[in-house]
């Protein structure tokens, strides 16, 4: 994992391993009250979460008229005690997007929502988070407002598709070991869905079994293709010596 582990980091640790996330909005009724839903969630390269939402459905609705929203990334999951798991707190404005590698970013992490991606009444979000809590543990608990990575990621993000496609076509026996001598996962149908600046994604499983994805970790950032190449290529070294 990244050596600097600063609260902005550690949360984006977090929230980028969610593929669910608790979204809550203020009812657009006029009564001012909270309303919280359950959203799938992807994430842009600087770790803004990224949603699809039907206009239909209270949560759009309700940010429609006051975009102000705060996203809830669970990563208790395993912990005997959830209380002592991390958890992060978003806190931002949702605003519409048409931007294709928003889509692309979404659909491939969540491959399910394909089916509705181009219904007339949904539509992609980004959500820019200006405040962040983050709850790491006992006495771990930070607010702070430098959540986004804020390197540029556009050679990362031109090169990403190239980067997808080369691994899972030509190197999908590296990607099985990532998953499974790097992040103790069950062998078999790992695909890498998405990678950032500080990671990468793993995914397996279809839409009648349902997905499982993994978070790979980068020992450091990389900006650009070489430098991922890099990273890959040190990973897959270290599973091969892994037992």
């Amino acid at each position: 994992m990244i050596a600097d582990t600063t609260p902005a980091v550690q949360a984006r640790a977090v929230a980028r391993a969610c593929r669910t996330a608790t979204l809550a909005t203020l009812m657009a009724d006029g009564s001012g009250r909270p309303y919280a839903s359950l959203a799938l969630v992807a994430f842009d390269l600087d770790a803004s979460p990224l949603l699809l939402i039907s206009r239909l459905a209270d949560h759009t609705k309700n940010l429609t008229a006051d975009p102000r929203v705060s996203l809830l990334c669970d990563g208790t999951a395993g912990f005997a005690e959830p209380l002592t798991g991390p958890r992060v707190s978003l806190l931002g404005r949702a605003e519409r997007t048409d931007e294709p590698q928003h889509r692309e970013r979404f659909l491939r992490r969540q491959p399910g929502a394909a089916m509705y991606a181009s219904f007339q009444d949904f539509a992609f979000y980004r959500v820019a988070v200006n405040r962040a809590h983050i709850v790491a543990g006992f006495g771990r608990i930070h607010w702070f407002n430098d959540y986004a990575f804020e390197e540029d990621t556009a050679a990362l993000a031109a090169a990403e598709a190239d980067i997808l496609a080369h691994m899972n076509d030509e190197h999908t026996d590296a990607v099985q070991l990532y998953a499974t001598h790097l992040l103790g996962k069950p062998h078999g149908g790992w695909r890498m869905c998405g990678i950032d600046p500080e990671g990468a994604d793993l995914l397996r499983g279809s839409d009648e079994t349902g997905y499982e994805l993994a978070r790979l970790p980068f020992e450091q950032p990389v900006l650009d293709a070489d430098a991922a190449r890099a990273e890959l290529v040190r990973l897959v070294k270290r599973a091969r010596t892994t037992d």
